[in-house]
């Protein structure tokens, strides 16, 4: 007899499964779309004060990366609403879920590099550059061994397992 993962669903049908990855996903979009729309918003700001205005051109240049990649993630993580949308009652929930999931993954891609600049235009403000840009790399693989090194080893290390 083979053991069973705790998290296998026997009685589930591969609807009732679709419906719960989706209501997953969005649950998940939730809470990742407020904090990046209040980052977003926040970075539109910026560029209308004035003392921004006489910073460098290197401010200048994190700036617009940061607010580009914050719109990207804003974008990505708010494409699976639209995209659910457009095909709704169509019946292709089982195309749209790896699709929404891609759409997530990137944005939480972008929404690393707005935050990692986000942290940098302030630190730079705080700090000496060199410092500002050694803190930030540290704060790049934070997220980067939390948000993707450790989920991928987990995935790699079941998929050995089975």
């Amino acid at each position: 007899m083979t053991e069973r993962s705790p998290y296998s669903r026997p009685d589930e049908d591969p609807g009732e499964r679709l419906d719960r990855q989706w209501n997953e996903l969005l649950q998940e979009l939730r809470l990742a779309q407020t904090g990046t729309q209040i980052l977003f918003a926040f970075l539109l700001s910026i560029a209308f004060q004035s003392r921004f205005q006489d910073a460098d051109s290197f401010t200048h240049d994190v700036y617009a990366v940061t607010l580009i990649a914050s719109a990207l993630a804003v974008g990505l993580f708010l494409a699976p609403v639209s995209f659910h949308r457009i095909i709704y009652r169509q019946q292709l929930r089982d195309r749209m879920l790896p699709i929404a999931n891609k759409m997530t993954i990137a944005g939480m891609l972008f929404l690393i590099v707005a935050i990692t600049g986000g942290v940098l235009l302030a630190a730079d403000v705080v700090l000496s550059r060199p410092v500002a840009i050694v803190v930030v790399a540290a704060v790049l693989l934070v997220f980067a061994v939390f948000w993707y090194v450790v989920p991928a080893w987990v995935r790699r290390t079941n998929a050995d397992e089975e």
